[in-house]
Formats: C-alpha cells, structure tokens, sequence
C-alpha cells in the first residue's frame, strides 16, 4: 500500500513537471532504465515526497517501467490490434503485475479459459468497473478496451460434476451461489402474500420505520433481487468469504440499476451496498480499482445524504436518534482515508481518519454496559444496537428496545389481520365461484375491497378498464358500471394510466393453484431465506473490528511519514 502512495506522489510530480519517463534521458534506445538520470531524479523528489532516495528510485523505476510496458502494449495494439489487459489476480497468486493480451473481438469465455490456463485458477468470473463480464459476450461489445484493469475473481465449485457439466452446457461460468440465489429470490419477488405465509412465505419491501414501501411491480421485482444478492454478499462477508460476497454485490448493483431514482432516495440499501463493495475491494487488496471505488463511494454519500438528510435531520425525525447509523459514516471515512492515502493525498486522509477516530471513540462500547443489558435478557445485537442509539445510556437503551420490540410485534398483529382479511376476501370470492387467480387480481387492483373486485370480476371487463372507471367515478361501483355499459367497455387510452403505485406483485401468484410448487423450489427459497437477518438493522449490527485493524493501519501509515518528514 505504501508503494501505490509514493508512486501516486511522484506521478502528480511528473505530471506537474512535465517529466515523460519513458523518454529519454530516462529510457534508453533499447527500453532499459537509464540509472543516472533516474538516480538523479530520486535525490531531487526524496525531499519533497518525504521518503529516502532509495524507495523514491525504487518507485520511479516502477513507474517508468509501467509506462514503458504500456507505450509498447500501444504500439502492439495500433499494429496488431492485440490488446493488453492488467489482470488483478486472487490475493494469494498476486505477488506482482499479470498482464494478458488478447484480441477484444473474442469471447470473454476464450479470456476466461485462458487465464484459468495460465494462472491454474478453475473456476472464476472477470470483473470491469464493477460490472461481471457476460462469458457469452465478446470483450469490446462490454467496453473492454487497451489497458483496462480486470478483476478476476473465484466463485465456487459446483458440488456435484454432474451440476458442473449442466452449468458448462448452458452458461459454464455463472456461479451456481449467484443462480441459485437468483431464482430463489425470483420466486418470491413474483408471491404476493395471497397464500398463508406460515406455508409459503413472501418478501415485502418496508422503510426505514418498517411500513411497507408502494412499489410499481417492475421495480419491486428488480428491487427484492438487488436486496436478496446483497443479503447473501453480507453474509458471506460475515464468512469472510469475500471473493464469493464481491460477486452477489456487483450482482445486486446490476439489479439496483433497474430501480428508479426515487426510489432510492427512500431507502439507504443502494449506498450501504456501495461501500460493502469497496469494503470487498479493501479486504481483497484490490488496490487497482481504486478509480472505480471512489466513484462507489461519492455515490454512497450522495444517497445518504438524499436518503437521510444534509444534517441528517431526515433520519432524526424518522427514528429519533442517528447513533445506530453512524457507523456506516464510520466505514464511509475510513474507506475515504484510505483511497486519498492511496492517490497520494496525505492531508485529506488525515483529515478523515479524524472524523473516523472520533466516531470510533463515541461507538466502541462498555464492555460492562453490554454485560448489563444482556443479563437483562436482551441479545448481543440489541444490546449493542440500543446502546449505539441511546448513546451508551444502559436504562434508556433498555426502555429503547423494549419500545422497539412492541413497535414490532404490533406491526406484525396489523400485517397478520391484513393477511388474514385478504384471505377471507378471496374465500369469499371463490365461494362465488370465481378462480383465485382472477380473484387475486381483483382484490389487487381494488386495493383489498371485496364489492369493487366483485364487480370487476362480475362484470367480466379487463382489469385495467374496470379500473379506470372506477377511478373515474370516484370508486363509485353502479357509476362505474354504466360508464362502462355505455363506452361497450372501452374508454379512451389517456385514461388508462398505471394503477398507483403498490408493494404487490405485478401478477399475483398462482403456486396455490397447482398441485404443489416444485420441492427444488422449496428448497431453494428456503436457502435464500436464512441469509436475510431477522433482525431489521442487522446492516448496523458493526463489531468494528476490522475497522480498528484499518485505522490502526492507517495511522501507522501517517505516523511513518510524519517521522520521516
């Protein structure tokens, strides 16, 4: 990490100077080192950059080098349209730059089995900016181009050969992890809650309070897949298994792309999982993504601050404290610090690590007051949640939980009372003969009101028409009727907007109505399902461990160079 600091220093130097090192003096005819000019060099900028001459001639040898690798991979290319590729290997086999070259005109399968070839890595994906490299697809048709830096990274091993050679006959490299996550997220992305949810369980998207969000059905859809990958990456993170986690993450991205800006103005998801991303990249030592993270991270605070407010006012008067959340800020300047070391700039990484000593200090708790709590019979993870919010106040952290508690268990008596009518309603419907499916939908689009959705189904007009003129009448069902009666059921186009926003699925689901759904999906769901904590603020839920291991890191960064200086 200190060597990616001093070449950054020296790089802004050059680039100020104007001080071309692949040229000569500094490169002789035939591509070597001219070792007098660059010692000549080292002796001017050691005292600048505040290292020994030694480690600055080391550094600039490196970067001439680097840069001399890649005017050569560029006249390769302009020649032979053969490009070069910076491949960021698995921690372990990374003990110095890998390069590829490669025409971009092919398959990233061809790069894939190559790579696996030469670095004896068996099963893997490619990473660029962030985004998985589609096997199937050819390099330049995914923005792959001269000098781009890709990430390669392992996935995991199918457990049986026979799941390997059924995967390799359709998309070989696609992780099994991810699609078994994909599907079993799916499934319940297309359940709407019209069954008993003690025998079939479904996912509703809620706020910050827990109230269910009003989602339109494409974006729930794609929204409960980017949260289910992100669950699974967290919980892999857990493991430490962050090779595995990085490829849900980027997975979760891609779904939140399909999610409106609005809504993720309502939820802070999309900007926790844009640091668990660089948090990924840290863990990896994927240095070389640094671009690419500092855009992560500029997003992430840009959503907090629409999610949460400037001054966190927004946040405030939501839950009435802002402690528990404070640790995403933490982890948010810890990563800031390390990326500003990273790109030379010392002064800003200071000025972080600042603000992230002061959060470490006010959210590292009593181990005494944790004891307390917990001897009163609150968990670990309330205890130190209650604690965080209540400022580690023992008595108002306890009053806080409890509080939390019965806010909870009278959500669920409201959740289970609005499920239960539902499930009268289509009883009620279905007794009149009418197929749940087409019940369902009524009571959907009628908002839970078993006359309206009678009518609807009675009158035997498509859903969207019946709709419109309900809307029209002001839910009037007789005014509806004749409106319709009169139009021979077809009202005119700008009148059939989109039903308002609701959290249900855009088709409700019709598992009860087959013989059963397949036991593998069963299985599927239920794996999914015990990734998602119980816990709505388990995303909070930070020992900060690890991140005492970076600042003690960093500061021992800093401090170096402060003694050196």
């Amino acid at each position: 990490m200190a060597e990616l600091h001093i070449q950054a220093k020296l790089t802004n130097l050059l680039k100020q100077e104007k001080i071309q090192l692949w040229n000569p003096p500094y490169t002789t005819e035939d591509s070597e080192a001219g070792q007098q000019p660059l010692q000549e060099l080292a002796v001017i900028y050691a005292p600048i950059v505040n290292f020994s001459v030694a480690e600055v001639a080391s550094a600039l040898e490196s970067i001439r080098s680097q840069a001399v690798k890649r005017g050569m991979g560029n006249k390769t290319y302009r020649e032979t349209c053969v490009a070069t590729l910076e491949l960021l290997l698995p921690k372990e086999g990374r003990k110095k730059k890998n390069y590829l070259q490669t025409k971009l005109d092919v398959l990233v399968q061809d790069v894939m089995d190559k790579i696996s070839e030469q670095h004896g890595l068996q099963y893997i994906k490619l990473i660029l900016n962030g985004k998985t490299l589609i096997p199937e697809k050819r390099l330049d048709e995914q923005n792959v181009k001269n000098n781009s830096k890709v990430m390669v990274l392992r996935v995991s091993e199918p457990e049986r050969k026979k799941q390997l050679l059924e995967e390799e006959k359709k998309k070989k490299t696609k992780d099994e992890s991810v699609q078994r996550t994909q599907k079993g997220f799916q499934i319940l992305s297309e359940r709407d809650g019209t069954d008993d949810p003690a025998t079939t369980p479904f996912l509703e998207i809620a706020d910050q309070k827990g109230n269910p969000l009003k989602i339109p059905p494409s974006e729930k859809k794609a929204l409960i897949l980017a949260v289910g990958f992100h669950e699974k990456g967290r919980a892999l993170m857990k493991r430490k298994q962050y090779d595995a986690a990085l490829s849900h993450l980027v997975q979760a991205d891609d779904q939140f792309s399909k999610c409106g800006s609005m809504l993720l103005s309502t939820v802070d998801n999309y900007a926790v999982l844009q640091l668990d991303i660089v948090w990924c990249y840290r863990a990896l030592e994927a240095l070389s993504c640094l671009d690419d993270g500092k855009q992560r991270l500029l997003r992430a605070e840009d959503c907090f601050v629409r999610c949460y407010g400037e001054q966190q006012q927004r946040l405030r008067q939501i839950k009435g404290n802002t402690g528990r959340e404070e640790v995403l800020f933490l982890r948010l300047y810890l990563l800031q610090s390390l990326l500003a070391y990273l790109d030379g700039n010392e002064h800003q990484a200071r000025q972080k690590l600042m603000k992230v000593e002061d959060l470490y200090g006010r959210l590292c708790l009593d181990p005494g007051k944790m004891t307390e709590l917990m001897g009163l019979g609150f968990s670990e993870q309330d205890a130190r949640l209650g604690l965080r919010a209540c400022h580690g106040n023992v008595d108002e952290a306890a009053l806080h939980i409890t509080n939390r508690r019965q806010e909870k268990e009278e959500m669920k008596q409201k959740e289970r009372e609005k499920r239960r009518r539902r499930l009268e309603a289509l009883s009620t419907l279905g007794e009149m003969g009418f197929a749940k499916r087409d019940a369902a939908q009524a009571l959907h689009q009628t908002h839970g009101d078993v006359d309206r959705a009678y009518g609807m189904l009675y009158l035997g007009f498509e859903p969207e028409v019946a709709e419109a003129a309900l809307r029209m009448t002001g839910g009037d069902l007789h005014g509806a009727t004749q409106l319709l009666l009169d139009n021979q059921g077809v009202l005119p186009p700008e009148v059939l907007s989109p039903s308002p926003p609701s959290s249900l699925s855009e088709e409700p689901s019709t598992s009860s109505e087959s013989a059963g759904e397949d036991p593998m999906d069963e299985d599927l769901v239920n794996e999914v399902l015990d990734d998602i904590p119980r816990h709505e603020e388990d995303y909070l839920d930070l020992t900060l461990e690890e991140e005492g291991e970076v600042i003690a890191q960093m500061n021992s960064y800093l401090h170096n160079r402060n003694s050196s200086s």
